[in-house]
């Protein structure tokens, strides 16, 4: 059992638009609406994988470039997750994932001056000529199994997070995070181990 109806419309759902074709579902999951998929330019097929009983809440948005690739595990919940992905996020099964917990495989602009007024010349809709934007930075993200993100918590690029771990609400972890731990902080360090 599922909402998502066979047009790959989510009942009940205010978003007139379907879930995008290569987003692959398993059983029993539950989308609160597709408008998750609103900022989804994915061309991968399949660009997202989303796991049996996963559940994905409004307030979730699955913003996936060109390139980008999502695998969600069985028996996960997102609960307002923004997931930017141009290279590959990874989300293990039982993991739990709260409120405006940013997770992104990439910088999104540049750190170098020039480039970055490159950046921002290239993405105004109005501005003309237009330059090409500057190649910009990915690394894959990687959450194993059982892991609970709590509210507000960042995940930047090239992270690996270990099974069972939790990351503290507010966290911005800008490393990969060891199995079995606990982290907080900015940037986030590891507060208790986990027995």
């Amino acid at each position: 059992m599922s909402n998502i109806q066979p047009d790959r419309t989510v009942e009940y759902d205010w978003w007139p638009k379907p879930i995008p074709a290569n987003v692959r579902f398993g059983v029993g999951c539950y989308i609160e609406s597709a408008q998750i998929f609103k900022n989804f330019k994915g061309k991968k097929d399949p660009a997202v994988e989303i796991g049996d009983y996963v559940s994905c809440y409004c307030g979730c948005s699955f913003s996936v470039g060109e390139n980008g690739h999502v695998r969600v595990g069985d028996y996960s919940l997102l609960n307002g997750a923004l997931i930017m992905a141009d290279e590959s996020v990874e989300i293990g099964s039982y993991c739990l994932i709260s409120w405006n917990v940013a997770i992104a495989d990439g910088d999104y602009h540049p750190i170098d001056a020039a480039q970055r007024r490159q950046d921002a010349i290239a993405l105004s809709p109005y501005a003309p000529n237009r330059p090409e934007r500057p190649k910009i930075k990915t690394v894959p993200v990687k959450i194993g199994d059982n892991v609970w993100i709590g509210l507000n918590a960042v995940i930047l690029k090239g992270v690996t997070i270990g099974d069972n771990a939790v990351i503290a609400a507010g966290a911005v972890v800008t490393r990969s995070v060891p199995a079995n731990t606990i982290v907080a902080g900015n940037p986030a360090m590891v507060v208790k181990e986990l027995a």
